[in-house]
């Protein structure tokens, strides 16, 4: 049971089976329960994408930076998954440095304390869809790939 503040992502989710929806996407996901990060990293892999995990918002930014800075090990992710509060930076904080910059980048935000302050917060920052703990792990992955097909969801930077 996923409670959905992103009404853009969800029609997106309803959306025709289009063949190139299925080629793998690379996926940053910043989770610090440990647990949590396994479970959801195995769901994304099941569907094919290589999954970048990371502990916590710091490392979160660092990586990205990394990126950005043109990291020969590094390509950009199609779409970002993070946590809202972690140790370090919070999701909020990361997505708000992302867009300040210019990136475009698809980034879902999953919370245990997902009141509405929160998701306003979210949905102000540009997030592409909210989800509350617990959720239906196959919606987050319906998302996940549906962010990364959108028109301009690849490339991370506008310009």
């Amino acid at each position: 049971m996923a409670r959905r503040t992103s009404s853009a992502a969800w029609d997106l989710a309803a959306g025709g089976d289009d063949p190139r929806r299925r080629e793998p996407l690379r996926v940053v996901l910043a989770e610090d329960d440990l647990e949590v990060r396994f479970f959801l990293a195995q769901a994304l892999r099941k569907d094919g994408h290589t999954v970048i995990e990371i502990e916590n918002g710091t490392q979160l930014l660092d990586f990205l930076r990394a990126v950005a800075q043109g990291a020969p090990d590094e390509s950009p992710p199609d779409v970002i998954v993070s946590d809202i509060r972690m140790p370090g930076k919070s999701g909020l904080d990361v997505l708000a440095s992302l867009r300040e910059v210019g990136w475009r980048t698809p980034f879902v935000l999953t919370t245990a304390f997902g009141d509405a302050a929160t998701h306003a917060r979210a949905r102000a920052a540009g997030a592409f869809a909210v989800f509350d703990k617990p959720f239906d792990v196959d919606d987050l992955r319906t998302v996940v790939l549906n962010a990364g097909r959108r028109p301009g969801a690849v490339g991370s930077t506008s310009g």
